[in-house]
C-alpha cells in the first residue's frame, strides 16, 4: 500500500458513508467520495473531510461501465486505490400480497443491481488493480437482513446474503495475493434511507429490539467501517462483524 492510504467508498454523501469517510480521513487516509445524485451532499461530505488528497467521484454504480470506470478514475486519481468500500445500497418495503408480479420483478432487478451486482462488479476491478499493485482491502457493508430475514424487503434480504457469501468468497481467493475482504453487517441505523420507518408507529419496537433502546448511529459504523479498512489484522479476511446492538444474534 501507498504511505497514505487511498480508500474509495461508495454512496458516501451521507449515512453510513459519509460516517466512514469522515473516520478514515481523521486517520490520515485519502478519502474518494462517491455519489450518484446528489451533488450537493457529496460536495460537503468532501469539504467536511480533514486532511487533504480528497476526491469526488460520481457514478450510478448499477451501469457496469461505468462502474468500471469509478474503479479507473479512483485508480488514477490516487496513483493506486488501497481500500474497496461497497457502501451504497437501496431498499424498498412492500407487502408481498399487495404487490403484482411486475412490481416484484422490477422491485428486486433493481434493488439487487444495485445491492449486489454493482457491488461485485466493482469488487472484481479493484481486486484487478490491487493484485497488480501487491494488495489492498475490500470492505463490503451488509446487514442483519441476510440473517434473520426481511419479510417486507426480501430482495433487499437475498441481495445482502449474497454479498455475505461473495465477500467470503472473494477473501478465500483473493487472501494468497495480499487482498483481504471484510464484511460489516449492521441492524437499524439512524440514516435518512431508514428515517420513514423509525418516526413510524414502528419505530419504538426497532429500538427495543436492541438490549440497548436505541438504533446504531453512523459514527459507530463509520469508526468500524475504518477500522477494517485500515487497520483491521489481515487474519481476520473473511469476518464477518455484527453491528446491531445485539438486536440479533446469529450462532
Amino acid at each position: 500500500m501507498s504511505a497514505r492510504i487511498s480508500v474509495l467508498i461508495t454512496g458516501a454523501s451521507g449515512g453510513i458513508g459519509r460516517a466512514a469517510a469522515l473516520e478514515c480521513a481523521s486517520r490520515g487516509a485519502r478519502v474518494g467520495v462517491h455519489y450518484n445524485a446528489n451533488r450537493a451532499r457529496a460536495e460537503a461530505t468532501l469539504a467536511a473531510l480533514p486532511g487533504d488528497g480528497h476526491h469526488l467521484f460520481q457514478c450510478d454504480i448499477s451501469n457496469e461501465e461505468a462502474a468500471q470506470q469509478l474503479i479507473e478514475q479512483a485508480d488514477e486519481a490516487f496513483g493506486g486505490l488501497d481500500v474497496l468500500v461497497n457502501n451504497a445500497g437501496i431498499s424498498q418495503r412492500h407487502r408481498f400480497e399487495d404487490i403484482d408480479y411486475a412490481t416484484w420483478r422490477e422491485t428486486w432487478r433493481r434493488i439487487v443491481d444495485t445491492n449486489l451486482t454493482a457491488a461485485a462488479n466493482l469488487c472484481f476491478c479493484a481486486g484487478q488493480k490491487m493484485i497488480a499493485a501487491g494488495g489492498g482491502r475490500i470492505v463490503n457493508v451488509s446487514s442483519r437482513g441476510a440473517f434473520r430475514g426481511e419479510p417486507l424487503m426480501p430482495w433487499y434480504g437475498a441481495s445482502k446474503a449474497g454479498m455475505n457469501a461473495m465477500g467470503q468468497s472473494l477473501a478465500q481467493a483473493l487472501g494468497p495475493k495480499g487482498v483481504f475482504v471484510y464484511t460489516v453487517a449492521p441492524g437499524f441505523v439512524e440514516t435518512e434511507m431508514a428515517a420513514a420507518v423509525l418516526s413510524s408507529p414502528e419505530g419504538d419496537s426497532i429500538r427495543n429490539q436492541s438490549t440497548i433502546g436505541r438504533v446504531a448511529q453512523p459514527e459507530e459504523l463509520g469508526k468500524t467501517i475504518a477500522f477494517l479498512a485500515l487497520e483491521a489484522p489481515e487474519f481476520m479476511t473473511g469476518c464477518i462483524v455484527d453491528v446491531n446492538g445485539a438486536s440479533y444474534l446469529r450462532s
